[in-house]
């Protein structure tokens, strides 16, 4: 259960060697986790619609090899854990020698928009969406 996304590392994500500044393999893997949400249809303003904000809890980043202006990647977002928080894992990849360059994950939990209480279990909304979702069902056969 993951999703891939393909990024042509821009000049305005470098410092002045031409490696992207740390920062921003935060953002590259909000884009990947952003499509691995899309994909059974609970992003952001669905979970906004549902009553749910999900804040980011807790992110770790493993710099393996550093990322350079103009080279392309792929981000893979996993998706691990769903119960009780969302745990999804990273992978950053060179497309063109396949090379893992980084790794890393992020941990979001469920909080009510309206009282701002955190849940401690994945709120229903959310868990029908994902077992609805076909590459769900088929993970689980």
């Amino acid at each position: 259960m993951y999703a891939d996304v393909i990024i042509d590392v821009p000049f305005h994500d470098v410092d002045s060697m031409f490696v992207v500044w740390h920062g921003h393999y935060l953002k590259y893997f909000e884009i990947a986790r952003c499509k691995l949400l899309e994909q059974f249809e609970y992003n952001y303003n669905e979970m906004r619609e549902s009553g749910y904000a999900w804040p980011i809890i807790e992110s770790y980043v493993r710099y393996a090899h550093g990322i350079v202006f103009d080279q392309q990647i792929r981000v893979r977002a996993t998706l691990k854990e769903w119960e009780n928080r969302l745990k999804i894992e990273y992978q950053v990849f060179d497309v063109k020698s396949g090379k893992r360059l980084t790794k890393g994950f992020s941990c979001q939990v469920a909080v009510c928009i309206e009282t701002r209480e955190m849940c401690f279990q994945s709120p229903q909304v959310f868990l029908e969406r994902l077992y609805a979702w076909p590459a769900f069902q088929t993970k689980q056969k």
